[in-house]
């Protein structure tokens, strides 16, 4: 199981429905695409931040481990906006205005990304892909998803079984050697991944497979009180940025 995973199994809103953390989340993701990036990003990342590691009780730790790979992502991509290439300047010189627009960019990429971070966390997929049916997604494309949700760890689990022998066995002792393991690696997983699909289509024929997987999924309700509660501080959110936006110079 993957520590994001294994995080939103244990979090404090683990029971909750997935419409109020959607709602709160993915509104917070909204707000740091549409509003300004100052201070509109601004205000959205601090909550998220906030929202993260207050009532859904992430550790700090762990939620640096899963942001620190999109916050790659963010800012390699604000870089680029600091240089340009060709004219008076030469082949590649400083962008005029780019540090802004990198900061800006910067600030909306992170903030959004704590948003969705903020319902991956609190949100495990088993809770999340069964109700995708009563929301109308078509049930096979929700099967296939299962599926490859659950074959990705069972693959990811036998990847870490294979290093762990290759390495017992001398095999990371050198360049020449970590070619050789890597090879091996890929294509031991390889002959694995069609050996545990060929087992489960067989497994779902014997149980009398009819094009459709049938899963528990736990109980709960929609929170009305929550959902409000979300939606106003986005409002306040909104309103806040428009007000600062206004005042600061």
């Amino acid at each position: 199981m993957l520590p994001i995973d294994a995080a939103a199994h244990s979090s404090r809103w683990r029971r909750r429905h997935p419409v109020d953390k959607a709602v709160l989340g993915l509104g917070l993701t909204l707000l740091a695409i549409s509003l300004p990036p100052w201070p509109g990003a601004a205000l959205v990342l601090v909550t998220a931040l906030v929202l993260l590691l207050g009532p859904a009780g992430v550790p700090v730790r762990r939620l640096w481990r899963a942001y620190r790979v999109p916050l790659g992502f963010c800012a390699t991509g604000a870089l680029t906006l600091l240089v340009q290439v060709g004219g008076p300047g030469g082949f590649v010189s400083l962008a005029d205005g780019g540090p802004v627009r990198a900061g800006e960019l910067m600030l909306r990429t992170s903030a959004a990304s704590l948003g969705v971070l903020l319902f991956a966390f609190t949100t495990p997929m088993s809770d999340l892909l069964p109700r995708l049916v009563r929301a109308g997604v078509p049930a096979p494309v929700v099967d296939v998803a299962l599926v490859t949700y659950r074959m990705s760890f069972l693959l990811l689990d036998s990847m870490r079984r294979i290093r762990e022998a290759q390495a017992a066995r001398l095999g990371h002792t050198g360049r020449a050697a970590e070619w050789r393991s890597l090879a091996g690696l890929g294509a031991t997983a390889f002959v694995r991944a069609f050996d545990r699909a060929a087992r489960l289509q067989a497994g779902l024929a014997g149980r009398g497979y009819d094009g459709t997987l049938r899963v528990l999924v736990p109980e709960a309700r929609v929170s009305v009180r929550f959902t409000v509660a979300a939606a106003g501080l986005l409002v306040a959110l909104a309103v806040l940025t428009l007000v600062l936006e206004r005042s600061l110079p």
